[in-house]
């Protein structure tokens, strides 16, 4: 394709609106935190505080509400529902499905709070947890805390914002947006009106806000292991340098589409997860991570319900969210909402031709199936490892922040140089795949929902992430990129529940869908719901 081509598919396929407002704010972003350091830092901080400490709460409420609804889905009478002709078979095989799925999911951060996180609880522990820190009571906790915080809540809602995208998408010809789901309410030939515009709009806000924080601490994860690896310093310089190298890697992939870039992207980085997470388990303290490993799972499933509403009232004397909860819980489920559009538009866009089961059952089910091996062997291993002296992780997290906390890990294990090099490459494969993801929605965003956006759009907005990614890394730390993820995530725990009230209202208006999917054929669109608001 020529130059004046390529400059013209970019213009056509533009949704002017989205794209200047999503852009501009994006760009003055990265201004203000160029030229006004210390004002935007401080500015941030405040709203991020604001939010966890008064309307902590209201994460808590939506997040659970999310889960029960998709153990519905799993479990009732519209797990047959097909997201496409009822004839139609899946686009990809379940192998390819889930490893796209997964790598272009929460996979990245996986890799980076792995070895960090269950060690941070195991020294600063949680309140609900009450024991003494250090304890063998607090390493139970830790890991069950892990569990919890990248279980079953941590999927749920990315499944919850892709189904009814896809089931409009591929059974009604809707746009592939995430306004989408607002069509049992305005109609799908009334997706271009304010309402659908400003859901569209704050979608591109969440999806920058929450890939600047992944591309931020996983870019860290890679300095950091430079610096371990070489004993050099990268300083503010070298972390711009890095951050945009890491953006070029990902924006040359997304440009080659989802069947030859991230496609077989993923399967690498499940091979290579397979492996690091198995070495890890055999040649670290094999016993030690199923003991711990086996307990902490039995208390996330026992106390899931209790985790899921604990704010710490008592703790904090009633005043608000604790500070512990708001600096883990309400910001992971924040940093869960901030990931939704571009989560579930990928879910959606690799979903055609599967069931509302096998959706649900592959992204909250499979992947946290997947995980929880991970985090107890990661953070046993970290936390054994730290209790007989044989790494002193805490030390190295001290010193070099949470980004080093695999890398002394790694060292003290047999083959702890082969293992240390897996892991880099791990950290840089993962970013790669979940900046794919998210450059591909931000393109599918701004173009009224090009499922293959013009390469120009996506290089634009890979631009935009890494750039504000490298200024919140050297400007505010991970502290800055946690106040990003909670600040953008907010407004999408609100459309989530809309996508929720979508999913009731044309499912449970429409008989058919009670039975067997086979028997959809013969009763004809949702024009009840579809066509019939069109006409109010």
């Amino acid at each position: 394709m020529s130059e004046r081509s390529a400059f013209g598919k970019f213009r056509e396929e533009l949704d002017t609106l989205v794209f200047v407002v999503g852009t501009g704010v994006a760009g003055l972003a990265v201004i203000a935190f160029a030229l006004f350091e210390e004002a935007a830092t401080e500015a941030m901080n405040g709203v991020n505080e604001f939010l966890w400490t008064n309307l902590g709460w209201a994460y808590l409420l939506v997040m659970f509400t999310l889960v029960m609804f998709v153990l519905f889905l799993i479990f009732g009478p519209w797990g047959n529902i097909k997201l496409g002709g009822s004839d139609e078979e899946p686009e990809f095989t379940f192998l390819a499905y889930f490893a796209m799925l997964y790598s272009a999911g929460i996979a990245a951060g996986i890799v980076f709070w792995g070895p960090a996180e269950a060690i941070f609880h195991y020294d600063a522990v949680s309140p609900f947890v009450g024991a003494e820190s250090q304890s063998p009571a607090a390493a139970v906790g830790a890991i069950q805390y892990t569990f919890f915080h990248w279980g079953l809540s941590a999927w749920t809602a990315y499944v919850v914002m892709g189904l009814p995208i896809a089931y409009y998408a591929y059974r009604h010809d809707a746009p592939l947006r995430i306004s989408t789901v607002i069509a049992p309410w305005v109609g799908l030939d009334n997706l271009d009106g304010a309402a659908a515009k400003t859901i569209d709009i704050l979608a591109v806000f969440a999806t920058i806000g929450g890939v600047a924080t992944t591309l931020g601490l996983v870019g860290s994860q890679f300095l950091v292991g430079i610096e371990w690896m070489t004993g050099a310093s990268v300083g503010d310089f070298g972390t711009i340098a890095v951050i945009t190298g890491l953006t070029v890697v990902f924006t040359v992939s997304v440009a080659l589409g989802v069947e030859k870039g991230i496609r077989r992207i993923s399967y690498f980085n499940m091979g290579l997860f397979a492996v690091v997470t198995a070495a890890t388990f055999v040649l670290g303290p094999t016993g030690y991570i199923m003991a711990v490993g086996t307990q902490a799972l039995g208390g996330y499933i026992n106390q899931f319900v209790t985790m899921s509403f604990y704010t710490g009232a008592a703790a904090s004397g009633g005043t608000g969210v604790a500070e512990w909860v708001g600096g883990w819980t309400i910001f992971y489920w924040a940093w869960w909402f901030s990931w939704t559009p571009f989560v579930g538009l990928f879910i959606a866009r690799i979903s055609r031709g599967r069931t509302v089961r096998q959706v649900a059952v592959t992204g909250v089910i499979a992947s946290t199936g997947i995980t929880i091996p991970w985090f107890a062997t990661m953070g046993g291993t970290a936390i054994f490892l730290q209790e007989n002296g044989r790494a002193d992780i805490l030390s190295v997290v001290s010193e070099l922040g949470e980004a080093a906390s695999g890398y002394p890990l790694f060292e003290a294990l047999p083959l702890g140089g082969l293992l240390t090099v897996l892991f880099l490459v791990l950290v840089t494969t993962f970013l790669v795949t979940s900046a794919d993801s998210s450059t591909l929605a931000l393109g599918m965003l701004t173009t009224g929902g090009a499922e293959r956006p013009s390469t120009i759009n996506r290089v634009i907005w890979g631009f935009l992430i890494g750039a504000l990614a490298s200024l919140l890394m050297v400007t505010g730390g991970v502290d800055a990129l946690q106040a990003a993820a909670i600040i953008t995530g907010g407004p999408f725990a609100v459309v989530t529940l809309l996508a929720v009230a979508s999913m009731i209202l044309t499912f449970g208006r429409q008989r058919a869908l009670f039975l067997r999917e086979e028997d959809e054929v013969d009763v004809p669109a949702s024009t009840e719901v579809i066509e019939g608001t069109q006409d109010d």
